[in-house]
């Protein structure tokens, strides 16, 4: 998925972080029990214990300076850069969840923040390394990401690295925050592992909403009445976030590390699973296609009560 080489790219809309060492990720404590809802590509387990495991010194620091994405301006700076990619996704991501949020379950959206960072970063949740991966904070309503975590996508894990598989990587972290604005986030951790659990209902609903997201994308109008960000998708961009989801579905992770496959130890769902929910969103555009927490089988969406 290409940005309108010409569209107008708002580069005050996404920060630029550096928040020196970190000394692993707290959790609990102000959050209420709600951990942080991360991805967590590069290591594929629980999440609270993922980032309560992360202790010690993060061993890095980031770039120096606070501040906006430089050299960020156009789509066509957008399909050049992958810091601008980012950037541009969360204006469209804005775009379509402004419009779509609220005319579908009658919530206002209110845009998260988003920081790029390199290393490691503070935020509301505590300390956090780049070996987490991109992740979405609820206690600062904040979506975290280092981009040099799009070339591990592809060395590690085997997708294709094309552009709609980063941005689906963005739109996945948007849809934890839709989650957060709808108060469903919690589940997660009140049900954090297991094929049926809340944590992998949780993990493929915001997999849904980026297929929400995609199917919006190209035909939102930005706001004013301007032209979409985004141009058309074609089958090559479907098929990058298919290959984004295919590479972080539970079963190939655990496959890959330990030579097995343990359903009891998921918490994102299978890589089955995470292909069927973002489709499910990308072809009806709806919220109500979601629902994976009234889903009768994962495997199928729908299966929705």
């Amino acid at each position: 998925m290409t940005f309108d080489p010409d569209a107008q790219i708002d580069s005050s809309r996404v920060q630029r972080s550096s928040g020196g060492r970190g000394r692993g990720i707290a959790v609990g404590g102000g959050l209420g029990g709600i951990v942080v809802v991360v991805i967590a590509l590069l290591l594929g387990g629980d999440p609270s214990q993922v980032l309560g495991g992360l202790g010690g010194d993060a061993g890095t620091t980031q770039e120096s300076g606070n501040g906006t994405i430089e050299n960020c301006e156009t789509g066509a700076d957008a399909n050049a850069n992958v810091d601008c990619r980012v950037t541009a996704t969360v204006q469209s991501l804005d775009q379509v969840w402004d419009a779509q949020l609220a005319a579908q379950t009658g919530v206002a959206y209110v845009q998260p923040d988003v920081q790029i960072f390199r290393g490691s970063v503070s935020t509301g949740c505590g300390n956090a390394t780049s070996e987490v991966g991109p992740f979405y904070c609820p206690a600062d309503s904040t979506a975290y990401f280092d981009t040099d975590f799009f070339q591990v996508l592809v060395d590690r894990f085997g997708s294709s690295g094309g552009p709609l598989a980063q941005e689906y990587v963005v739109a996945h972290e948007f849809g934890h925050h839709i989650q957060n604005q709808l108060g469903d986030i919690g589940r997660a951790q009140a049900d954090p592992a297991g094929a049926e659990s809340g944590a992998v209902r949780t993990e493929l609903q915001a997999d849904c909403y980026a297929g929400v997201w995609a199917n919006r994308a190209d035909d939102q109008p930005a706001p004013g009445g301007s032209e979409p960000l985004l141009e058309p998708l074609t089958d090559r961009d479907v098929a990058d976030a298919l290959s984004a989801a295919s590479s972080v579905g539970d079963d190939r992770i655990q496959q890959a590390s330990s030579g097995r496959v343990n359903p009891e130890g998921w918490t994102h769902g299978s890589s089955a699973q995470r292909q069927a929910w973002f489709t499910a969103g990308y072809r009806t555009g709806q919220v109500a296609a979601c629902d994976t927490y009234s889903a009768r089988n994962l495997d199928d969406p729908s299966s929705i009560r």
